[in-house]
């Protein structure tokens, strides 16, 4: 008995682990439509997933529900968008609800490696706002169905990435790896929030007329009252630490909205340690920062309050205050001393015109080497006052000996300027109300510069500009880069605005240069230090410009050409640079370039609008010099000789500046002066066929042919060759990729045909000769060739029978022509009062040869219109015509008597 219901305990216990274990797996397939359908519910987005795993064992005695590749992406209007995605999404949910109950209660949510992408566009809409409203579900609810309910108590970021971008106010946040855990009962009213956050890199990017940019390590310790029933989290903490900065906040964030938010933040720095704001510098902080000594009293503090939302911002105030700092690296030789900065940046209303910058000092000394600044900025949207003041002298080569660059930089060269400025900037002439005053000088002496992105020096002999209330003139620029030695002077003509207002920087400038080699301008380089390849990208022509550059070159080398006295109008702006009359010397002839390059639409594949204008060049030498032609005219490879053309183009360029052949689009002229066809395999064909020696070296002189190209395949119109005594008409299309589809259109000499071709001739005038005719065959014969194939294994078709064809064609015309002669002769004797039968007879006569002769020759040309016409009008002599071949006879031979 006993052991009867041990047998029996053991059966049941197995049986209910047997269950617990399985019921999970069995489960998994209700689990994941019970997800798909409640996102589906609750949001407007698209949600993926690879799988679903369910554990008793990882937060026993609770059940674990992990999401495996979970993807959220927008749609409507920020369709395709990307906004969060995690390898890995656990949800701690309690055993009871997972079994029984109406909804599945969610105890914890951790997402390992979490990535939010969320952006805000001008327009004040963002990405992330994917939550449906109450009643605006589109699908079919089951009041039956589970759900999930948040019961939460936790939540945790593992190795996370955010991504936020403000297009309003110009913001940008980045945060790398993201640790953070939040604890709090968030289903009350009020309750206390306690998180704690790492980030290895947080990015604080504001643009705009006053930018602030700020890169630090980041740990902050709050504990936050939360206030469900006004969004509101208050907090009062000490625990922020930014690099080696630590931060005294307090204040509180209001959520209104998905967009809109009001805050009262204020900050500041017990520690008044100006090392440790010196580690807010990512150049100090970066490069052995706990070995600095440094000295020096800082304060910094301030606050934020107001409204943050598409009209408002919030009002500010900062306030940084350096005394008497120092800094050194104790492997270095020199140190920095005596470095003093005053800095206020406010804001009393958050309105972008009441922005005020006011640096009252700046100003520290170098080893006998001295800068001062100082500068005042107010109003910068609307009327911007600026009064600003630099001078100093610095000796570039001492920057590495009292600071640490990045491995592989060097630099040198003498910095001396004095400049002031002081006024209200002006747009143009008409808004000049208020005198703007500009003066002093910038000169630079023997600079030079080089890293290990920038291997190649850049270096300056001199440069001296000169401020003046108008512009900034460059009197003298001479430098050299890659062997290319450079001259320029030119005007900068609104440097101020560009600085204050984010205006294109508008210059004018002339440039000269003695040897310009773009080959080593854009190339591939190698990375020495781990020997990798990297490709070059394009050029990318800077966003914020307005440059009219009248440009000159001694020589220019790009690719396979090599030019000079290349000169030529550029003008930059709005990420393009338009060519204007471009003119160079090069392939022993002239040429003309107008167009445009541009980035504005795609960096990685430039656009380009170019239009060639040549004149005398070198066939040969053109077409090993450039890719394109040697795809559009891949028959130039066999020609000697020069060309004037006319050729437009668009369409883009690979990450190599290479064009992408099957984006081109164009068309264009060229004309063959004089020149030589050698080797053509489609000629050389057509020569060999018919034994026409002329068509292996073609002679070529003012030919001209229009063409067009698209999707890869080029249309030649018909044009016209002479080939000495041989007379072609050329036309058809050929593609990028060397196929062929052309037609020939020839007229040969009779004495050019081959064997085939003479003996035909000369049998046909035999035959016509012994019936008494006196044929004339036309001195050519025409015949149509079709070159198919490839350029270097061409397809010939030259039909010899239609060739024979041909030529018997036009025998029988001229048969034809005699008889029809001879047959309106004798309608014109019957009309005469005098006409005879004797003549009839004579008349007749000749008709019954020819039409003997033309029928034993050419059976099917009754259907001719000479022919119609011949029956019509000898049908009322057919009497006497059928009569004997005597009578015939008889009357031939009065003919030649007479």
């Amino acid at each position: 008995m006993k052991t009867k219901i041990l047998k029996i305990t053991g059966i049941t216990l197995l049986t209910i682990i047997a269950i617990i274990w399985a019921a999970p797996y069995l489960l998994k397939g209700k689990i994941t439509s019970l997800i798909k359908s409640a996102s589906s519910k609750e949001l407007k987005a698209d949600i993926s997933f690879s799988g679903v795993d369910i554990s008793w064992f990882h937060h026993f005695p609770n059940l674990t529900i992990g999401v495996n590749d979970l993807a959220i992406t927008c749609v409507g209007e920020f369709q395709g968008d990307s906004l969060v995605s995690a390898k890995r999404l656990d949800l701690l949910c309690s055993v009871r609800s997972f079994f029984s109950g109406d909804s599945i209660k969610i105890y914890s949510i951790t997402a390992n490696e979490l990535r939010v992408h969320a952006r805000t566009h001008k327009d004040g809409h963002s990405n992330w706002n994917i939550v449906k409203s109450a009643g605006s579900s589109n699908g079919y609810n089951d009041s039956t169905a589970r759900s999930f309910a948040l019961d939460l108590q936790r939540y945790a970021i593992h190795k996370g990435y955010i991504d936020y971008m403000d297009e309003r106010k110009g913001s940008h946040i980045e945060v790398f790896n993201l640790e953070h855990d939040g604890r709090g009962d968030f289903n009350s009213e009020q309750f206390t929030l306690k998180t704690k956050s790492t980030a290895d890199v947080v990015n604080f990017n504001l643009k705009g007329i006053i930018p602030f940019q700020i890169t630090a390590k980041t740990s902050m310790d709050l504990t936050l009252h939360v206030d469900n029933n006004t969004h509101t989290y208050s907090f009062n903490t000490d625990q922020v630490l930014l690099n080696e900065l630590k931060m005294h906040s307090e204040g509180f964030f209001q959520w209104i909205n998905d967009s809109s938010y009001n805050m009262s933040i204020k900050f500041k720095a017990p520690s008044t340690k100006f090392k440790n704001l010196l580690s807010l510098f990512p150049s100090f902080y970066q490069s052995d920062f706990a070995s600095i000594e440094a000295n020096g009293q800082a304060n910094f503090n301030g606050f934020i309050k107001g409204r943050y939302d598409e009209k408002h911002s919030p009002s500010y105030h900062t306030n940084l205050y350096v005394q008497d700092g120092y800094f050194k690296y104790p492997d270095m030789p020199m140190s920095v001393e005596h470095i003093r900065l005053g800095l206020q940046l406010d804001n009393p209303d958050g309105t972008e015109d009441h922005k005020t910058l006011n640096i009252s000092e700046a100003h520290a000394e170098i080893t006998g080497d001295t800068i001062d600044m100082h500068l005042q900025l107010k109003n910068p949207k609307t009327k911007p006052f600026i009064d600003f003041g630099f001078a100093g002298k610095l000796d570039l080569a001492n920057v590495s000996n009292w600071i640490k660059l990045a491995p592989g930089t060097k630099m040198t060269g003498l910095l001396n300027a004095s400049i002031h400025a002081k006024g209200n900037i002006f747009e143009n002439e008409k808004q000049k109300k208020d005198v703007f005053q500009s003066r002093g000088t910038l000169g630079l002496l023997s600079f030079s510069f080089a890293s290990k992105t920038h291997p190649h020096p850049i270096t300056l002999d001199d440069l001296l500009m000169t401020f003046n209330s108008k512009n900034i003139s460059i009197d003298d620029l001479n430098g050299t880069y890659l062997a290319t030695h450079v001259g320029v002077t030119g005007t900068v003509n609104n440097f101020f605005d560009f600085a204050i207002r984010n205006k294109p920087l508008n210059a004018s400038i002339d440039l000269k240069a003695d040897e310009l080699n773009l080959r080593e301008w854009i190339r591939t380089e190698k990375d020495t230090s781990d020997n990798s390849v990297h490709v070059n990208t394009p050029f990318l022509v800077p966003e914020n410009i307005d440059f009219t550059i009248h440009a000159e070159a001694d020589k220019l080398h790009y690719d396979n050409l090599d030019l000079q006295h290349a000169d030529g109008k550029l003008i930059i702006s709005d990420e393009k640079v338009q060519f204007v009359d471009v003119n160079a010397k090069g392939l022993d002839g002239d040429i003309t370039i107008n167009g445009v390059y541009s980035t504005l639409e795609s960096k990685e594949s430039p656009d380009i609008m170019l239009t060639y204008d040549v004149k005398g060049l070198d066939i040969q030498k053109t077409f090993f010099a450039f890719n394109t032609i040697r795809r559009i005219m891949p028959v130039a490879k066999f020609i000697e000789g020069n060309l004037d053309a006319h050729m437009s183009l668009n369409g883009q360029l690979h990450g190599d500046m290479i064009p992408d052949l099957q984006t081109m689009n164009g068309e264009g002229t060229v004309q063959l002066l004089s020149g030589t066809m050698k080797d053509f395999g489609p000629l050389d064909k057509v020569s060999q066929s018919m034994d026409i020696s002329e068509l292996k070296d073609v002679p070529l002189k003012d030919i001209k042919a229009a063409f067009a190209f698209k999707n890869g395949k080029v249309s030649v119109s018909p044009f016209f060759v002479h080939a000495g005594d041989i007379d072609m008409e050329v036309g058809g299309t050929h593609g990028f990729d060397q196929s062929l589809d052309y037609g020939i259109y020839m007229k040969v000499p009779r004495n050019r045909l081959g064997s085939k071709g003479s003996l035909f001739v000369k049998d046909v005038v035999t035959r016509a000769a012994e019936k008494g005719i006196p044929v004339q065959l036309k001195d050519a014969v025409s015949m149509n060739v079709k070159m198919s194939g490839t350029i270097n294994s061409p397809a010939v078709n030259t039909d010899m029978d239609s060739v024979v064809g041909t030529a018997a064609a036009d025998l029988k015309k001229e048969m034809d022509d005699f008889v029809n002669a001879k047959l309106d002769s004798a309608r014109d004797q019957l009309r005469k009062p005098s006409t005879t039968k004797k003549q009839l007879f004579v008349q007749a006569s000749y008709k019954t040869k020819a039409k003997k002769t033309t029928r034993s020759v050419h059976k099917s040309t009754a259907h001719t219109k000479s022919k119609k016409k011949h029956k019509k009008q000898s049908k009322n002599y057919s009497t006497s015509l059928k009569k004997t071949k005597t009578t015939a006879s008889i009357g031939h031979k009065k003919q030649q008597t007479l």
